[in-house]
């Protein structure tokens, strides 16, 4: 016979083999039983709607209030209490603002700048990013956060010495004042470094088994499946060069050669305010075309090189 107490004992030794079951406990300021209740799931969709909808009126109104007062009259721009919708929506602000501040004019040159800034970021970062993935050249940790240090020294510091090193070389009113400064920035970088990490370096190797150098290496396996990345790079310098103004400010004092941005300031004091609305949508059409169509591509960019499987 087997007491009591032996079968206790036999028992527990059995179970101390076995992996004991881990208890997992979430807290947090509703628990999962409140929420899970018909008056927490009510409450959870009240407050997730209200921050939503509270969040995109913040985003959108600002741009609802620059187009509908560019429909409105001078007048009503002007009365207060202002009106949310105009009384008497006209495009003749539109067609005015274009002749005054001559916007065909600004919108090419800004467009010129916009991809001469984007063809030698492309050119600099990449290369820059590349070699300090796939190359690792010495001290390449020092160097990618000294880069990285620049983006937490804020921009007007820099803004008088940049400008008299471009003023000593003879670039003022010249388009390689605004390429140059741009060509090299911190974070599209560590952006596009971080995506070359993750490219797995077997498709390296069998490239440089085959016999192909560190140029046909970059151009024929790393650039072909860093289309996301460079996607969302060419996205952040285009807009960036679109929305720019002090820098343009300072550069380019010749009329003809000025910004979107730089052209409609200039000339705002000697136009109606309904004018100078209407110009501010015709600046933010293009940047807004920009992004609805590459939307796909910033997110995917952001995230694709940020989980390695």
């Amino acid at each position: 016979m087997i007491s009591i107490g032996a079968r206790t004992a036999a028992r527990r030794a059995r179970g101390r083999g076995r992996p004991r079951p881990v208890e997992v406990r979430l807290r947090t300021v509703v628990s999962p039983h409140q929420l899970n209740s018909r008056w927490g799931r009510r409450l959870y969709w009240a407050v997730l709607l209200a921050v939503l909808a509270g969040s995109t009126l913040a985003f959108v109104f600002p741009m609802y209030w620059m187009v509908t007062g560019a429909m409105k009259s001078g007048e009503e721009l002007a009365r207060m209490p202002p009106t949310l919708v105009p009384a008497a929506p006209t495009l003749d602000a539109f067609t005015e603002a274009w002749e005054l501040f001559d916007i065909g004019l600004l919108l090419r040159n800004t467009a010129y700048y916009a991809l001469g800034g984007w063809l030698f970021s492309m050119a600099v970062d990449v290369a820059a990013a590349y070699a300090l993935s796939k190359l690792r050249p010495a001290f390449g940790n020092v160097i990618l956060g000294a880069m990285l240090a620049t983006l937490m020294v804020p921009p007007m510091v820099v803004l008088i010495p940049l400008y008299v090193t471009v003023a000593d070389l003879g670039l003022l009113n010249n388009p390689w004042g605004l390429w140059l400064p741009a060509a090299a920035n911190g974070f599209n970088i560590f952006l596009l470094k971080r995506f070359f990490d993750s490219i797995p370096k077997e498709l390296i190797e069998a490239a440089r088994i085959d016999g192909a150098g560190p140029l046909r290496v970059l151009w024929s396996v790393v650039l072909p499946v860093s289309r996301p990345i460079l996607g969302v790079v060419s996205i952040f310098t285009i807009v960036a060069s679109f929305k720019d103004f002090v820098w343009p400010l300072l550069i380019m004092t010749d009329s003809e050669k000025m910004t979107i941005s730089v052209g409609l300031s200039q000339t705002a004091g000697a136009v109606s305010q309904n004018a100078i609305m209407a110009g501010l949508v015709i600046a933010g059409v293009p940047t807004v075309i920009v992004f609805f169509f590459f939307q796909r591509n910033i997110m995917a960019g952001l995230t694709a090189g940020s989980i390695k499987g």
